[in-house]
């Protein structure tokens, strides 16, 4: 994924919830990471998805942290936040208790780029097994769905900082 975003000049910001910086520590692992990965926000705390990643306030109150909208707001804010070309986001319930009336296991993940229009693309997710397994599965689906993301990237983005 780090020499897909390189080749195309893009950048990546990171707005993580259940996966606690997992997301962003398997892009680090990469080595040459630092020419597309700008930086991650861990939004573990409802209200700091509102007041860091500026996700609504009225939709986190109606809503819950878990929830399509939540997580595209999430990469759309961390986006603008730390100026990249693409956000990615994971939002969920790791387990073992449901939290905002979803289940364990009930995971959105979520993707921001211009030429993905103002929906960017989100997948709802159902992950079974342990806390563990669902946070490893988080993480597998949203390095999934910003592969499809790049995969749509135009060619001509601008270079990525330090290429």
């Amino acid at each position: 994924m780090v020499e897909a975003c390189a080749r195309r000049g893009l950048t990546v910001a990171v707005a993580e919830s259940l996966t606690g910086g997992a997301l962003s520590s398997a892009l680090v692992d990469v080595p040459g990471a630092s020419r597309v990965l700008r930086g991650a926000v861990v939004a573990y705390a409802t209200d700091l998805k509102a007041q860091v990643l500026g996700v609504r306030e009225d939709l986190l109150a109606e809503r819950g942290a878990v929830d399509a909208d939540v997580a595209a707001g999430m990469c759309a804010g961390v986006r603008t936040l730390l100026g990249a070309a693409v956000g990615v986001s994971t939002t969920g319930v790791a387990g073992p208790d449901p939290q905002d009336g979803q289940a364990p296991g009930t995971v959105f993940v979520a993707v921001a780029a211009d030429w993905l229009g103002p929906a960017g693309l989100v997948r709802h997710c159902d992950l079974a097994g342990d806390r563990a397994a669902v946070r490893s599965g988080a993480v597998a689906a949203a390095l999934a769905l910003l592969a499809v993301a790049v995969e749509r990237a135009p060619a001509e983005q601008a270079p990525a900082p330090g290429s």
